[in-house]
């Protein structure tokens, strides 16, 4: 019988980076997909900064921005007019090494995963589909069809369920999948265009009848239109083409579209499963979540599941923490799914709702406010840290604890770069570790030592105060470079008593 640690069920790019972060861990994994080949169309496209940050984990951030398109401003569009220009670049500046958000189609992305998982001696096996499985208490026993439409049997220790929004995990384990679908029918369509200016920038223009969002991510012109279907036509989605759809807002762009090489319509959810965990089985990505595309947000959030999940499942499989470590993916990852479900929701309608009052306010109300605010300061920031991801933080989670300076446990760790010394270095090794920004306590570093669990030390200056941290405090990180712990102290007494809770093999 085939035996592994972990099978994770769908390989797109959450199940794709669960098996890459396991098996850097020395993690044995095996990853089945019922398609026949990855994906072929573009489908999700933004990679954001937190993404990138993580991706350098695995020295995956550098090849994925050399082959992607950096989106430094967006343009908003009103009428054929350009009211307001943000720029991210300068948004993000100081905040993240990844200060803009990267246009990659996903099949170029789920093709470089795939590519690096084989680096790593591990095969994704298609047109194989999980049939049925029992979680056992002690395994996870698993009935697969294979290509051939034979049945072979597997064992694991435990089950990760990437398959989608009609998960065959999810509807096993009784999970619900409360939410909605918006009334709207909205198309996409891959095209080669001329004509936008500037033609390497994200355009959003707004009409009284119609809306369009333009993402260039290619050579050529290539470029990404998204957009709605309105009156009788939606009635017909299925069997529209690009020609049947609105064209107002894409004239007034100034844009001339020379080839469409995919276009498709569909329907909006919203929708957030109840569990997150059952047992030895676990949900992430759309089968856990699915919601607009608002902000880009979708494959991103996947692959944040994945890395959340992917260390912790290591220490279980080697023994080196409690059970309840695997519960604190649902305590963390659920709670951020509703949030971004409903932040996501009131963009989504704001921009897409059909009513005079709507669009009076998206017209009219939104071309005067949206200039003022894009130049003020605070203002874009919190745009970039709300769209990149890097606000994410885990402070209601039985993992975060402590507070030193203005950082919390829970938090994601401030990036700072001073003189060339970048504090996120050392996060591209997946492991516990301990960063002291001033001087660290001699007892801090027999203890680290004795525990042999790195310690990096970062002379004070005032860069430091302003990110937040306190001067002496110790934090320690989490293999996902997340605040563990904030010590104010800087003494091991603090650490020695959260590991005990948490990790045994520290």
């Amino acid at each position: 019988m085939n035996k592994q640690d972990v099978l994770i069920v769908g390989a797109g790019p959450t199940g794709l980076v669960l098996a890459l972060w396991l098996t850097q861990q020395g993690i044995t994994v095996r990853i089945i997909d019922k398609s026949t080949g990855p994906g072929t169309t573009s489908r999700a496209l933004a990679v954001q900064a937190r993404t990138l940050e993580l991706y350098r984990q695995l020295d995956l951030a550098d090849a994925v921005i050399a082959a992607g398109n950096r989106n430094l401003s967006i343009n908003l569009w009103i009428k054929g007019k350009r009211k307001a220009h943000i720029s991210v670049g300068e948004a993000g500046a100081g905040l993240s090494p990844y200060p803009f958000v990267l246009i990659y189609p996903q099949d170029l992305h789920e093709q470089l995963l795939v590519e690096r998982l084989e680096t790593l001696g591990i095969r994704v096996e298609r047109q194989t589909e999980l049939i049925d499985f029992e979680d056992k208490g002690d395994k996870i026993t698993a009935r697969l069809q294979m290509p051939n439409g034979e049945e072979e049997t597997c064992e694991a220790q435990y089950l990760a369920g990437c398959d989608g929004a009609r998960s065959t995990i999810r509807h096993k384990i009784g999970a619900a999948f409360e939410g909605g679908t918006y009334s709207q029918v909205f198309y996409v369509a891959d095209v080669e265009v001329s004509g936008l200016t500037p033609p390497d920038e994200v355009h959003l223009a707004l009409d009284h009848s119609d809306f369009v969002a333009v993402l260039s991510y290619g050579k050529n012109g290539q470029s990404r239109l998204i957009g709605t279907v309105r009156d009788e036509r939606a009635e017909r989605a299925e069997t529209l083409t690009f020609d049947d759809v609105g064209q107002q807002a894409i004239r007034n762009l100034g844009l001339q579209v020379h080839q469409v090489n995919w276009f498709s319509t569909y329907r909006v959810h919203h929708r957030v499963t109840d569990r997150f965990r059952s047992g030895r089985a676990f949900l992430l990505g759309d089968a856990a979540h699915i919601h607009s595309p608002a902000g880009g947000q979708g494959m991103n959030t996947g692959i944040s599941d994945a890395i959340n999940l992917a260390w912790k499942l290591a220490a279980a499989v080697k023994g080196e923490a409690p059970d309840s470590l695997l519960d604190s993916y649902q305590a963390e990852r659920l709670l951020f799914a509703r949030k971004l479900v409903d932040t996501t929701d009131r963009v989504f309608t704001f921009v897409t709702a059909e009513s005079s009052f709507a669009d009076f306010v998206r017209t009219r109300i939104a071309p005067l406010f949206l200039p003022v605010a894009s130049t003020m300061g605070p203002v874009r920031e919190f745009m970039f840290r709300v769209i990149s991801q890097t606000t994410l933080s885990y402070h209601e989670s039985p993992l975060s604890q402590g507070v030193a300076g203005k950082v919390h446990g829970g938090d994601r760790l401030p990036w700072v770069s001073v003189d060339g010394t970048d504090n996120y270095e050392p996060l591209k090794t997946i492991t516990w570790q301990v960063h002291v920004y001033g001087s660290a306590r001699a007892e801090l570093k027999t203890w680290c030592e004795a525990h042999h669990l790195p310690l990096h030390v970062y002379a004070w200056g005032p860069e430091y105060e302003k990110a937040g941290f306190a001067r002496d405090a110790a934090y320690l990180l989490r293999p996902d470079t997340y605040v563990a712990l904030a010590a104010p102290s800087g003494a091991p007494a603090d650490l020695e008593t959260y590991l005990k809770d948490w990790i045994h093999g520290l």
